[in-house]
């Protein structure tokens, strides 16, 4: 799923559009405990109440593609009777109103989820009736031609409030504040099917993790049958390493500062593009030679990429380029440029040793003071 493709079923969760049928939900204590449980037609709840859940609903499709939102195919094994997908298929196909399903659901995510604090599991079921649009990308709402039926699930911590004083306006005074155990927003979740060319792709789910650098695979793994990509922080690790290993002592200041500046320009070039700029092994190999790579050292690209990300990987561009900063570091130093003045840094040798050197002007501070650019000549 993309951008545009997660924001369209992001806008079901309002009250205007609200395309739910059914919640359901499981609370879930520390120590893997059911303590209760809840079913009910969404629309049949009070209106405050209606708005807290859209609110973890939209939360549970948020944030960064590659990182936070991961899209993830189905193996064929797991389609098969018994498989993870051939299980959610039925519960979707339920609308929820099978109580034996929904208990092998939330044992199923129980068991298989480690969080050692209480949770709420929630589960909806909804109908998108998907409105039609014009060669002008206009919606046309009478000219639906599909329902996406559709579920969701989020997972989220349930914490004891902090402790305090709070004003009781019948006694008009100050007292010991109640603590409550409040919903928190979703650790994790899921939408299934994905939402894909603007209709139903029973071969693939979005999955939702808060932390994008802990996705809890086995929890995934057992309930769905996937297996996880890497991380961001993998993707970028894989392709530092794979830089380093390819370039050898080739990899200087200049060629590093030329791929930072073409992925920046890419990341630029298709800032409008709904879907996550990504690149192959062909990608990663035309980056680093039009960045200056010597030509000798790419004859072990081929290899060093197979071994590092696999030959099928393909690294998201977001994942592995930081685009708010440059950033030099030695033992004992750290310099952050703003990217659009890396050319400020240049290496030169001085008194016969290889030096970083920053052009500055007279816009100068040294812990907040302002200084001259220059050194006044001191006689001894």
């Amino acid at each position: 799923m993309n951008k545009k493709e997660i924001s369209e079923i992001k806008k079901q969760f309002t009250p205007d559009n609200c395309a739910i049928t059914r919640i359901c939900g499981c609370y879930v204590d520390g120590e893997k405990t059911k303590k209760t449980e809840l079913t009910d037609a969404f629309l049949s709840l009070p209106e405050e109440e209606r708005f807290k859940y859209f609110e973890i609903f939209r939360k549970t499709l948020s944030g960064t593609i590659g990182k936070n939102l991961l899209n993830m195919d189905f193996p064929t094994d797991s389609e098969m009777p018994g498989g993870g997908q051939h299980f959610l298929l039925k519960l979707r196909t339920s609308h929820l109103e099978d109580p034996n399903l929904l208990e092998e659901f939330y044992d199923k995510i129980i068991e298989t989820y480690d969080y050692g604090e209480n949770y709420l599991i929630l589960l909806i079921h909804a109908l998108y009736d998907i409105p039609g649009k014009s060669s002008d990308n206009l919606e046309m709402f009478d000219a639906s031609d599909e329902v996406y039926d559709f579920i969701l699930c989020s997972i989220c911590p349930v914490k004891l409030s902090k402790a305090g004083l709070s004003y009781d306006t019948a006694e008009n005074c100050f007292r010991n504040r109640t603590r409550d155990w409040l919903v928190e927003m979703p650790d994790r979740g899921f939408l299934f099917p994905a939402f894909h060319d603007r209709g139903t792709d029973i071969h693939s789910f979005l999955y939702y993790s808060k932390n994008g650098e802990d996705l809890h695979e086995s929890f995934v793994e057992a309930l769905s049958g996937c297996t996880m990509p890497m991380t961001a922080g993998d993707q970028k690790e894989t392709f530092h390493m794979l830089i380093e290993e390819t370039l050898g002592e080739t990899c200087d200041y200049t060629l590093v500062k030329n791929i930072h500046e073409q992925l920046t320009a890419m990341i630029e070039e298709k800032k409008d593009d709904p879907e996550p700029l990504a690149l192959d092994k062909y990608q990663v190999r035309t980056l680093l030679e039009a960045s200056g790579a010597d030509s000798e050292k790419m004859e072990a690209f081929d290899y060093n990429f197979d071994e590092t990300a696999g030959s099928k990987a393909s690294l998201l561009v977001s994942n592995v380029a930081n685009t708010r900063k440059f950033e030099i570091k030695t033992p004992v130093i750290t310099i952050q440029v703003d990217p659009d003045c890396a050319d400020l840094v240049e290496t030169k040798i001085v008194d016969g040793r290889r030096c970083l050197v920053i052009g500055i002007d007279d816009n100068v501070t040294v812990n907040g003071i302002s200084v001259t650019a220059t050194e006044k000549n001191q006689e001894a």
